[in-house]
């Protein structure tokens, strides 16, 4: 996550590679590699004897991230496809165990920034909003094609918005007039609805509208768990998997997939070995989620609402 306008900066970089550890000569894997921040750190951290696999859905941030990291050669894999089919990507290079997974969730400056990507309302371009621009429908379709009860679900429960149901109607009755095909037409129409109160909050009407949008497009929470659950086995024991999100939805379903991987042994505590057969796959590493510190947010306020976890294979 970036400041708006800003470069590139990777979210708490220092704290995700010294939670996965890596091992001189290892091999990891960054399940959402965008521009290549966190990669290249994991890149430096293995040293030239080890390799990192980098995952994305954009291939355009694959693009960038194959010329930034050039000078590291063959010891960085760049792989187009989604990190719900991590298992299967890797075993597609012939790759069966790892020394660690980092999976940042947030959007890239690189997507923020190009007005024809529609992520941000600060630029005026065209609703797409997918992180694979190559399938599935848009922004725009949603707003086009989904009755009002569902797209106030979606900016409800994805968006936190309040006003859900009132900017749900608003859409409803301007695509009876004319198509809502940009990132302006929607931010100006949230912020009717919004009110000139609205102008006083921290962050613009908009904010929550467009990143409900994001999430239902990309369906980003729906794939959390699998990541997780095809991480782990693939995970060499002792190596560690981190994830950094950014929304309280994302959090709460990574809190619940590591507590069901840590939590699976009924056994009495005091039993010396699991009598159940249901023993635990992962140690939790952070019982509660780490916070960017205090001068990261004065420098990035994106990095603001950014929450990591950290989870170890037994």
């Amino acid at each position: 996550m970036v400041i708006q306008g800003g470069p590139h900066r990777s979210v708490m970089l220092r704290e995700a590679v010294d939670l996965i550890r890596p091992p001189h000569g290892g091999v990891l894997v960054d399940a959402t590699v965008g521009t290549g921040g966190h990669t290249e750190a994991l890149l430096e951290a293995v040293g030239p004897e080890g390799k990192v696999y980098g995952i994305d859905r954009d291939p355009g941030a694959l693009d960038f991230s194959r010329h930034r990291l050039a000078r590291f050669g063959q010891r960085f894999v760049a792989i187009h496809g989604d990190y719900r089919d991590l298992a299967a990507l890797l075993l597609d290079e012939d790759v069966q165990a790892v020394d660690g997974v980092l999976a940042d969730l947030g959007i890239s400056s690189l997507q923020l920034d190009d007005p024809g990507r529609g992520f941000a309302f600060r630029l005026d371009g065209p609703l797409d909003m997918r992180l694979d621009r190559e399938s599935g429908p848009t922004a725009t379709d949603l707003l086009a094609t989904l009755p009002e009860k569902e797209l106030a679900e979606i900016l409800y429960k994805f968006g936190e918005e309040r006003r859900a149901r009132p900017v749900a109607r608003a859409i409803i009755r301007e695509r009876s007039q004319r198509p809502i095909r940009t990132t302006r037409h929607l931010a100006e129409l949230v912020e009717r609805v919004m009110g000139p109160r609205s102008r006083r909050y921290r962050i613009h009407p908009a904010t929550r509208t467009f990143q409900a949008l994001r999430i239902a497009v990309n369906h980003e929470l729906e794939g959390l768990n699998r990541l997780i659950t095809e991480a782990v086995p693939l995970l060499r024991q002792d190596a560690r998997l981190v994830v950094i999100s950014f929304h309280s939805l994302e959090d709460r379903t990574i809190k619940h997939t590591f507590r069901s991987l840590a939590e699976r042994c009924t056994c009495p505590p005091k039993l010396p070995v699991c009598g159940c057969g249901r023993e635990n796959f992962i140690r939790i590493v952070t019982p509660r989620p780490l916070r960017p510190t205090t001068r990261e947010t004065e420098e990035n306020v994106r990095s603001r609402s950014a929450r990591l976890r950290a989870a170890e294979k037994l």
